[in-house]
């Protein structure tokens, strides 16, 4: 029988796609005051690998990723995508979102996302959110799975990953 012991702490990242960059702006500021400072944002890159998301936003839709300083307890990342929800829903207008937050988290093998959908991949977690492991590290560097979705398999995606996993090991080096 295997020794039960506490989780090590993971590197905290969210994903936003929107087209307003006053939105994103707001929705930054109330991420700063749940989960503490941002250490890593991305550049701005179009959203361009699916429509999923139009009839909502509208077109020409651009994504970034940040990650926070603090590390959490992996355990955590239900209550935070219900808080992110919650999020979404304030910047809301007329019904619709204006802006997607997608969190997750990364360690030294893998790249966690979460979301209220299930599938054949996903685990369920808590409170109506599954997660499922999109990426993961070999060969130094992410690699994508037959799930993974299109723009997180891409060069200039798994290339943030590396970058903001290069921070977290610097951090759990200290």
């Amino acid at each position: 029988m295997g020794k039960i012991k506490p989780h090590h702490k993971v590197k905290l990242i969210i994903g936003l796609i929107f087209k307003e960059n006053q939105v994103y702006d707001k929705a930054k500021l109330a991420l700063e005051e749940l989960f503490g400072k941002i250490d890593f944002e991305s550049q701005t890159i179009p959203f361009n690998h699916t429509d999923y998301y139009e009839k909502e936003f509208g077109k020409n839709l651009i994504r970034k990723f940040i990650s926070f300083k603090k590390l959490i307890s992996p355990e955590k990342i239900s209550c935070i995508k219900c808080a992110t929800n919650n999020i979404e829903l304030n910047l809301s207008l007329n019904g619709l979102r204006r802006i997607n937050i997608d969190p997750g988290y990364l360690d030294l093998a893998k790249l966690i996302l979460v979301s209220t959908k299930d599938y054949k991949h996903r685990i369920y977690l808590t409170k109506g959110i599954f997660a499922e492991i999109t990426l993961s590290y070999q060969n130094n560097t992410f690699q994508s799975w037959e799930w993974t979705y299109p723009d997180y398999s891409t060069q200039e995606y798994i290339g943030i990953f590396n970058r903001i996993r290069n921070i977290y090991i610097g951090q759990i080096k200290e």
